[in-house]
């Protein structure tokens, strides 16, 4: 692994001629965490049908059981100092700070979607937050992402109203879609 980066608040604490990433037992615990609550949820479902091959808790054990190993065994790979290999082709320049602007421009475009989705409905919100984050993280063709936008809108309202019979609001465009 090479350490070409100067990184300022590096968690990686050698230990013992090892570099062991603290972080990564954060993520551990996270993953037990997560898989506990999976085995305690599917514990409590119910029984199924007498015919049915597969239980429903079924899926939850075997989630449940899957991500408390997967926890031990990066915690054992930690432990034993295994480190990830950094990205050689990420072109982030980790010497500079966050671009605060474009996250502050990027939350007032989700609180309007937010807002605004049971009055305008999804067609509209959707091609509003496309062309919104697409117009702030740097494109600059407006009426190519006023059409992909539109299209992805109205191709996810259709795949989720009419395709899976999910109930989304069609707003204004009520009657019309």
């Amino acid at each position: 692994m090479s350490t070409d980066t100067d990184i300022t608040h590096d968690t990686r604490v050698p230990a013992r001629g090892k570099v062991v990433d603290t972080a990564q037992y954060g993520l551990a615990a996270f993953l037990l965490v997560v898989g506990v609550l999976v085995l305690v949820d599917a514990s409590g479902l119910e029984k199924g049908f007498a015919d049915q091959p597969v239980q429903p808790y079924a899926f939850g054990f075997v989630i449940g059981t899957v991500l408390v190993l997967l926890s031990a065994l990066l915690a054992i790979a930690t432990w034993r100092g295994d480190v990830a290999e950094a990205e050689d082709g990420e072109d982030i320049d980790l010497t500079q700070g966050s671009d605060w602007a474009t996250v502050a421009k990027l939350g007032v475009v989700f609180s309007v979607v937010v807002l605004t989705i049971g009055w305008l409905g999804w067609a509209i919100v959707g091609a509003f937050l496309f062309v919104g984050t697409a117009r702030i993280l740097g494109s600059r063709r407006l009426i190519l992402d006023i059409g992909i936008g539109v299209a992805l809108s109205l191709l996810t309202w259709y795949g989720l109203y009419v395709g899976l019979g999910i109930p989304i609001p069609a707003g204004v465009l009520d009657g019309v879609l």
